[in-house]
């Protein structure tokens, strides 16, 4: 079955669309962030998504998570809502969007250790001085208590 986007872009192609999404803030017990590292090769990105058609942004993020990295989580706190310009992106095909991120901090109920979706490459946590960049500029005062 074709995803919602991908029916969009079916019809508009490339051009710019704004995309409601989620993006999850996981720590470990040492307060390092985690991060995937996308097999497209875009870098380094908070464990995130696009909330489909029916879905709440809760039920994303814990959808987009357990794909992404193979981890149960709850959603326990709206860390902030970002977008505007700069949270645009240019996909390496050239497909445009322009992101609307709620960002929730997540807490892990489970790891199941391994992921299903085939975006993810890598899974690392990160101290705040040894991060890479991120494909979007989340504030680091929303990344890290």
């Amino acid at each position: 079955m074709k995803s919602y986007l991908t029916e969009l872009r079916g019809l508009i192609g490339h051009r710019l669309l704004l995309l409601p999404s989620v993006a999850a803030v996981i720590h470990d017990p040492a307060g390092n962030l985690l991060l995937q590292e996308k097999s497209s090769g875009e870098g380094w990105s908070l464990p995130a998504g696009a909330i489909e058609p029916g879905e709440t942004p809760q039920e994303t993020v814990i959808r987009e998570v357990m794909e992404e990295t193979g981890m149960a989580v709850t959603p326990a706190v709206i860390l902030g809502v970002f977008g505007g310009h700069a949270f645009r992106y240019t996909y390496p095909n050239g497909d445009q969007v322009e992101y609307i991120v709620t960002l929730f901090r997540c807490q892990i109920l489970e790891d199941k250790g391994a992921w299903a979706d085939c975006e993810t490459r890598s899974l690392g946590y990160f101290a705040r001085d040894d991060m890479p960049p991120l494909a979007v500029p989340y504030p680091i005062s929303a990344l890290f208590p």
